[in-house]
């Protein structure tokens, strides 16, 4: 590390830290700003393993963050695409009800796409539902015209790349250790060395509630791992999916259920599945950190969400073991789906967090204080909403750290 005095040290280098790193430099260009980041590559956990969706606002509360983020940042990551021929595709999203339970559910939906700005939806019936998804099967859907899909890696190493020739610095291989308070400023321990930082801005994802225990913030929620195991399509089934389809959502839980999502790179990811990971970075069954587990173990808020939930959280165990269970959900929303159309795909490992009560944090959770701000929950749709969510973190960031804009 050639230079170890900033103003601001981000922690976290996926795509919310390096779009707030982004914004950061460009609104105070005085600033000397650095991006620490665990692995070697940028963009690698929660960025690199999503499935590329552009959200256009349709789930969220109005008047959540969630909503507010995703609405302001849905056009805004369309134009940064646009300008940087970044690839992505307008291909649009059915949320399709089964059967009747699901019909009111499907009409909250309507009403809170409407009351957040998102343009073309519409509920159709059967028939336009199989003219845009031939093989998906329901009484009433909800067509999404403008919901896309994207390349977020690509779009998270442009930001780094605009940092970059901002001035910024960029320090790969190195996780944060541990944060002393050293003379005035953050001592911030790395392999590589100590970073000395006024503020810290952590964007740490899975790794964000112990980052922001290092300097003796108080948070009242543990990051507890789940991974979303996902089944490919084979080349010859992807005729089944023209763009998106998705089930209506259970509005108890943070995760959309299984559905089908037709990549950047043209194929169709089928799933996924919300399991406990037994380590933060448990992208397989056999992915284990006792140390992890233990620490997810003796929250007491992990026991109050699993006595609230027990049940739900076995039926998606019992998904995650047996192909054929699986297999019978996919075939709600495509009949013909068929275990040869199935091959092993990949999984994501979401860091939800958990409060002490045992409730699963459904909306972004951003806490400042005079040294630090925290990205504490960064759900989907983050990937959307990065530009969004990075100015709001700057606009954070400037208050509780006193900063001065240049043209002020």
């Amino acid at each position: 590390m050639e230079r170890q005095q900033y103003d601001v040290a981000i922690a976290g280098g996926g795509i919310i830290g390096l779009s707030t790193a982004m914004h950061l430099t460009q609104r105070f260009p005085d600033l000397r700003v650095a991006v620490l980041e665990k692995e070697a590559e940028l963009a690698t956990h929660q960025t690199g393993h999503n499935s590329g969706v552009i959200h256009s606002g349709i789930y969220y509360r109005p008047g959540s963050h969630k909503a507010n983020f995703c609405v302001a940042g849905v056009q805004k990551l369309i134009n940064f695409c646009d300008e940087n021929e970044i690839e992505y595709e307008r291909c649009g999203k059915v949320i399709v009800a089964t059967d009747e339970s699901e019909l009111g559910r499907l009409d909250d939906l309507y009403e809170r796409g409407v009351a957040n700005g998102v343009q073309g939806l519409e509920v159709i019936g059967p028939e336009r539902l199989r003219e845009i998804e031939p093989h998906a099967a329901g009484i009433r859907a909800l067509w999404a015209p403008g919901t896309g899909i994207a390349d977020y890696p690509k779009v998270a190493q442009v930001y780094a790349t605009n940092f970059a020739h901002s001035g910024g610095d960029i320090f790969t291989e190195s996780p944060v250790q541990s944060i002393d308070r050293r003379g005035g400023t953050l001592a911030v321990q790395t392999p590589k060395g100590t970073v000395q930082a006024k503020h810290i801005i952590n964007c740490a994802g899975l790794y964000a509630d112990r980052v922001a225990a290092m300097i003796e913030e108080r948070v009242d929620v543990r990051i507890i791992p789940f991974r979303g195991e996902y089944y490919t399509l084979r080349p010859e089934s992807h005729h089944l999916v023209s763009g998106l389809i998705y089930p209506v959502p259970d509005p108890r839980f943070p995760f959309l259920g299984v559905h089908y999502t037709r990549n950047i790179q043209g194929s169709v990811e089928a799933g996924p599945n919300a399991v406990l990971a037994l380590s933060r970075e448990g992208y397989r069954k056999s992915d284990i950190r006792v140390g992890e587990t233990m620490e997810t173990l003796t929250y007491p808020g992990f026991w109050k969400m699993t006595a609230k939930h027990w049940r739900t959280g076995l039926s998606e165990m019992r998904r995650s073991y047996s192909k054929s269970i699986f297999l019978r959900d996919l075939r709600r929303l495509l009949p013909e789906i068929s275990e040869d159309d199935l091959a092993p795909g990949g999984a994501g490992v979401r860091a939800q967090a958990v409060g002490k009560n045992g409730a699963l944090l459904d909306d972004f959770s951003i806490i400042r204080g005079r040294e630090a701000v925290h990205v504490l929950n960064a759900p989907s749709p983050g990937a959307t909403s990065s530009l969004a969510i990075g100015e709001h973190i700057v606009q954070l960031a400037a208050e509780a750290f006193e900063l001065r804009d240049p043209s002020s």
